[in-house]
C-alpha cells in the first residue's frame, strides 16, 4: 500500500486490493473521516479534524474485508441474456456466460465513467478483454463485460465493454433520495429472465 498526500486534508492510496480495502475501511471508519472514494487502483481518504499521521495508521492497522463476506445491501437486477456479444465472450472463456454471471454475487468497486456506473467485481472467471473498436452508441440498460469488470450503463453512451445481455433497472434517478442504484460496496445478484 503506498500512501500519498494530497493537500493537508486528504491521501490517496494505492492498493491491489480496492474493494477489499474500502470494504475494511468503510466498516470501521475513523472519527474525523468524512469521505472515501474509490478508483481503479486508489482510495481518496478525505479528513478533517484528525493529524494525517493518525489516518495514516487507521489505514494501516485497518483489516482488508472479503467483498464477498459484506453486509452492505443486496440489488437483483433481472438481465435478458440477448446482448451482442454473448456468443463471441462465450467462445472466448469457454463457458456458460450466462451461468457464471447469475451464479455469483457481484460487488460494486467503485463507480464513475458516467452517474450511476458501478464497476462491480465478481470472482474472476469472466474476465474479457474491451473491444477493439469501442461502439458510438450503446443502448441505456447493456449489461457488460470488460477486463476483470462486470456493469450497466446507465443512460446510452459510446462504449467499449463486450455487451452480453440488456435490462429496465434503472441505474439513476434523481428523483430518488440516493440516485444511484450501485454504490460502492453494493453487492449485486443478475437474474436471468426472457
Amino acid at each position: 500500500m503506498n500512501i500519498l498526500p494530497m493537500g493537508d486534508q486528504a491521501l490517496l492510496v494505492e492498493t491491489d486490493s480496492v474493494a477489499e480495502s474500502f470494504a475494511g475501511w468503510s466498516a470501521s471508519l475513523l472519527p474525523g473521516v468524512i469521505e472515501l472514494v474509490p478508483a481503479a487502483a486508489t482510495v481518496l481518504v478525505r479528513f478533517d479534524g484528525v493529524p494525517a499521521s493518525r489516518v495514516v495508521q487507521w489505514l494501516h492497522d485497518t483489516d482488508p474485508i472479503a467483498v464477498s463476506s459484506s453486509n452492505q445491501e443486496l440489488v437483483e437486477i433481472d438481465v435478458r441474456y440477448d446482448g451482442p456479444d454473448l456468443e463471441s465472450v462465450s467462445a472466448l472463456l469457454g463457458l456458460d456466460v450466462v451461468r457464471h454471471h447469475t451464479e455469483q454475487v457481484w460487488t460494486v468497486a467503485f463507480c464513475g465513467f458516467s452517474p450511476g456506473f458501478g464497476y462491480l467485481v465478481g470472482d474472476g472467471s469472466l474476465t474479457v478483454p474491451r473491444l477493439e473498436s469501442p461502439r458510438t452508441s450503446v443502448p441505456a440498460g447493456s449489461v457488460g463485460l470488460a477486463g476483470e469488470y462486470s456493469g450497466v450503463y446507465p443512460s446510452a453512451s459510446p462504449g467499449g465493454w463486450q455487451i452480453i445481455g440488456s435490462t429496465d433497472a434503472v441505474l439513476w434517478d434523481i428523483r430518488r433520495a440516493s440516485p444511484a442504484l450501485l454504490t460502492p460496496g453494493t453487492r449485486v445478484q443478475f437474474r436471468s429472465v426472457t
